[in-house]
């Protein structure tokens, strides 16, 4: 049985959402209390990579298991994400654990993933950790104006980092827009794929033109000429959160 693995986590403390060789991540920490409850190792495979220091709301790993759950003394789902909650450290939450057809795959079945970035506006410590505290002069207009801008293209090799495994640079961004909450400023983002690096590319660049210093005109030519090198990488990593990983309807039933 393919069973899909539903989490939030605060990634502050963590090198990330995939395993890695000697670091702390997401993926270690959810194997390590797997096998504690299974007593074999569990190999999983995730949606989407977040990188060290980035948040999520939804993402999911999906499993397989050769045998029903009685046979590790589990009586359903429900319990298994009870025991795994009690053993997972407090900033990471399992939400759910769905059974999925033999065949569903977790990251290429997904239709669209959906991102926000924050940045509060007022220096605020109980936000210090998920946001990233821009007190400076924008034009909102422009920051609108450029995330349309976005939705014109399909070719975001400026904004992917060069270590990258990717095969093309191609995505199809959905929706693109900025919005004020209270002291917070939000970019909104939804796409079929993301590049790595990417959101937070788009966000620090997108806050030069709110800040005056790129053109409309320039920030197309930023995408347009299809060189990293031209974009603003700075955007830290803790105003970023996954807030949705779509799959089609039914997909679950």
């Amino acid at each position: 049985m393919r069973y899909f693995l539903e989490l939030s986590y605060k990634g502050t403390a963590y090198s990330g959402f995939q395993v890695q060789e000697n670091a702390h991540t997401i993926q270690a920490e959810l194997e390590n209390t797997l096998a504690i409850l299974f007593r074999e190792r569990i190999e999983l495979t995730g949606s989407s990579r977040t990188d060290a220091g980035v948040h999520a709301l939804q993402n999911y790993f999906h499993f397989d298991l050769a045998f029903p759950l009685g046979k590790y003394r589990l009586k359903d789902r429900q319990e298994l994400v009870y025991k795994l909650n009690a053993i997972l450290p407090s900033d990471i939450s399992v939400r759910s654990l769905r059974e999925a057809g033999k065949e569903a795959h977790c990251r290429f079945d997904a239709v669209y993933r959906e991102y926000n970035y924050y940045l509060s506006r007022n220096k605020n410590p109980f936000v210090r950790d998920r946001s990233w505290y821009f007190p400076y002069a924008l034009d909102l207009d422009l920051l609108q104006e450029a995330a349309g801008v976005l939705m014109e293209y399909q070719d975001f090799t400026s904004f992917s980092k060069k270590n990258t495994q990717a095969k093309t640079f191609q995505c199809r961004i959905m929706k693109s827009e900025w919005m004020v909450k209270r002291s917070l400023l939000i970019y909104k983002v939804r796409s079929d794929r993301f590049l790595r690096g990417m959101v937070r590319a788009l966000t620090a660049s997108m806050l030069d033109v709110g800040k005056g210093k790129t053109s409309i005109a320039d920030f197309r030519s930023i995408i347009e000429g299809k060189d990293c090198a031209r974009a603003n990488f700075a955007a830290p990593a803790q105003g970023l959160f996954l807030m949705k990983v779509a799959y089609p309807s039914g997909y679950f039933e």
